[in-house]
């Protein structure tokens, strides 16, 4: 049976996502990344709201959960780049002073890399993984901080398991950092990849926060192995 005129459905509704052709010295990755960055719904919503990536909404789903980002907080950004969580902690944490009667926060976000400048984040350039990171954080904070937050990813490889380490090991640095700055009570919030090599970081976490989840934000691909642990309720530096 013939279709009608106007069928929106099967092919028709494919044949809508924005095809991306491949010219000439373009990789067939490279081609499928484009493509689905022009059909991804939140790379449209960060474009249309001002946010600087899609990452910005795992943040604020997280936060919408667990309210960590909250007026007052002190929040270190780590690997910042290219600042789409530091502009949802400068909303959340009042870092503009914006909210009269509330509380004003502060963020800071450092980054291998010079990041464009942001109303209301103090960004600095700063490998977090040198010996004095953590008293030069706390210097520009003027104290510890309420929240250390990671969405960093190692450069990847092409292989799974080589990434899935690297991503592993540069979490439980950012979470042993975390331990040097943080203050009683703090939050800690960071990208982990599944694929079974987590179960130190989890164990240790445990050991130094009240609670420890583990979720995938909607906003995360459902094609990527990514989650996000969320750990609340600092215990102290000074605990085993």
């Amino acid at each position: 049976m013939a279709k009608r005129p106007g069928n929106t459905s099967g092919r028709g509704q494919r044949d809508l996502r924005v095809k991306v052709k491949t010219a000439r010295g373009r990789k067939l990755s490279s081609k499928l990344w484009l493509e689905r960055q022009l059909n991804d719904p939140y790379v449209k919503r960060a474009k249309a709201e001002g946010y600087r990536g899609r990452a910005a909404f795992k943040i604020l789903e997280l936060d919408d959960k667990y309210r960590f980002l909250v007026p007052g907080a002190r929040v270190v950004d780590l690997g910042c780049a290219p600042g789409g969580w530091c502009q949802v902690a400068v909303k959340r944490v009042n870092a503009l002073g914006e909210k009269s009667g509330k509380a004003q926060g502060t963020v800071l976000g450092v980054d291998l890399q010079e990041v464009e400048p942001l109303a209301g984040a103090e960004l600095h350039v700063l490998d977090f993984l040198s010996d004095d990171a953590d008293e030069k954080v706390k210097g520009w904070l003027g104290g510890k901080a309420d929240v250390v937050m990671s969405d960093m990813a190692a450069a990847s490889s092409g292989h799974k398991q080589t990434d899935h380490l690297r991503i592993m090991a540069l979490c439980e640095a950012a979470a042993y950092f975390a331990f040097d700055v943080l203050d009683e009570g703090g939050t800690f919030v960071a990208k982990v990849l599944a694929g079974g090599a987590e179960g130190d970081l989890q164990r240790l976490l445990k050991q130094k926060f009240e609670k420890v989840a583990n979720v995938k934000p909607g906003a995360s691909r459902s094609d990527s192995s990514e989650k996000f642990v969320v750990a609340t309720g600092f215990r102290g530096s000074g605990d085993q």
